[in-house]
């Protein structure tokens, strides 16, 4: 799968990208990524990629002349049949993203981020080139670039091969509608807090079954809302 990101800040991405599962990921060969320079298509001897929104208001809006030429730089480099395609623009005002939509997107060829920035996108640009405007939560961020890292990442994990251990996105939180059951490892005592006898039975059946009441609980305490959202999808 390929990522290509347009940014106003493609060195903050160098750490994240190339560290860890992603970095691991580009070894393997299973995932790519391509940074663009928004800057590199600005205008004039500043390289201005902004200006300030029609009918006044704080901020500058991104023109969409200038992210159309950045995001034709690599429309135009694409195969034209059989080549799943899907960009997205992170936004405070997009859909909510989540592990369903991470899931969705693990399966196409390719995904171009638009990292948002300043007051907004010019919506011109959003109406003809964007498919979907994410959020990453109900709060403003400085730029849209650790919203791209978080859905990247998200993706990344879910592309078959990446991880050691396939099993490891099958039971977490999320998957089957429900937050992860607590986890417990070494030592068996801590701090005079012992880990739950059923852990340690050997009792396969008995363990699950203790998991699921778990992630039950947790759900009910943290995000009921996912409880109710399960029983109108059945």
């Amino acid at each position: 799968m390929k990522f290509s990101i347009i940014t106003l800040f493609p060195e903050v991405f160098e750490p994240i990208l190339n560290s860890s599962i992603l970095k691991r990921a580009q070894k393997k060969g299973l995932v790519e990524f391509e940074l663009i320079n928004l800057r590199d298509f600005g205008e004039g001897k500043h390289k201005v990629v902004d200006d300030r929104p029609y009918g006044g208001g704080a901020g500058m809006i991104l023109r969409a002349d200038i992210l159309t030429k950045s995001l034709k730089s690599i429309l135009s480099k694409l195969p034209t049949t059989n080549y799943q395609l899907s960009t997205i623009l992170t936004s405070a005002s997009g859909y909510p993203y989540k592990q369903k939509k991470a899931l969705e997107f693990s399966k196409i060829n390719h995904l171009i981020v638009i990292c948002g920035h300043y007051e907004g996108v010019d919506q011109r640009f959003i109406d003809k080139y964007v498919d979907v405007e994410i959020s990453i939560g109900d709060y403003v961020l400085t730029g849209g670039e650790i919203p791209a890292m978080v859905i990247i990442d998200s993706i990344t994990r879910l592309i078959p091969g990446v991880l050691e251990k396939p099993e490891a996105t099958v039971n977490e939180s999320f998957s089957k509608g429900l937050l992860e059951h607590p986890q417990y490892t070494r030592p068996e005592e801590f701090e005079e807090s012992k880990v739950p006898k059923v852990l340690l039975s050997g009792n396969h059946a008995e363990i699950a079954k203790w998991r699921e009441q778990k992630s039950l609980e947790k759900t009910q305490k943290i995000r009921p809302n996912l409880l109710k959202n399960n029983a109108r999808n059945m």
